[in-house]
């Protein structure tokens, strides 16, 4: 998302097209209840798989059909599998799904993802895992024609932010009121300033501004 979240060529001119990527995930299956929904029956999101063979905490509980670690890899096996394949309707109705949820539990598959499968997790096959991504971004980069090594557009947060320290420094220290803000950030710094701050203030230790 740094590298590739550019609005303008190498060169400078405006992109025709929207780049870079939004990246998220959760390990195991806390992804289930929280975004699942959305990668196979909302929008395409193309969604990468990462399982491991050796597992660093090997759990088997008497009576369960297969390890904790099995149950996880499970869900890493069938995943991509749902996507790209999905579940027809003539499917459904052949499982006597009643007819008002057939629209509902449809998937209509052709979905992409690609699974890395890791025999542990080590520094060196955690390297390589690394070593992908970072390749993947630089041949991102090299076709939409923009520059993965620079991150321009997080200067002016930083920016702004420096004045909003600023203004924070005056009204602890000297009571100043807030000002030289739009109305939206003068709000929430007035509010923000009027409760007192859980960690006093020595001003025998803190720099000038």
């Amino acid at each position: 998302m740094e590298s590739n979240g550019k609005g303008v060529s190498i060169d400078g001119v405006r992109l025709p097209f929207e780049a870079g990527e939004i990246d998220f995930g959760e390990p195991g299956t806390n992804g289930q209840h929280s975004f699942y929904q959305l990668i196979h029956q909302g929008r395409v999101i193309p969604c990468d798989f990462i399982g491991v063979i050796k597992s660093q905490q090997p759990v088997y509980l008497k009576g369960e059909t297969v390890s904790n670690h099995d149950e996880l890899m499970s869900n890493f096996f069938a995943q991509p599998d749902a996507l790209a394949y999905g579940k027809t309707p003539e499917q459904l109705h052949s499982e006597k799904v009643p007819e008002n949820l057939i629209p509902h539990k449809t998937f209509q598959g052709n979905r992409p993802s690609l699974s890395f499968l890791l025999s542990s997790l080590s520094a060196y096959e955690i390297g390589q895992l690394l070593s992908i991504y970072e390749h993947r971004i630089a041949v991102q980069g090299f076709i939409w024609g923009i520059n993965s090594f620079d991150q321009w557009g997080v200067e002016l947060g930083k920016s702004l932010a420096s004045t909003v320290r600023k203004q924070l420094h005056a009204s602890r220290m000297e009571g100043k009121p807030v000002e030289g803000f739009n109305p939206s950030s003068a709000s929430l710094l007035t509010r923000f300033l009027a409760v007192k701050p859980s960690t006093p203030y020595d001003t025998t230790v803190l720099p000038k501004v």
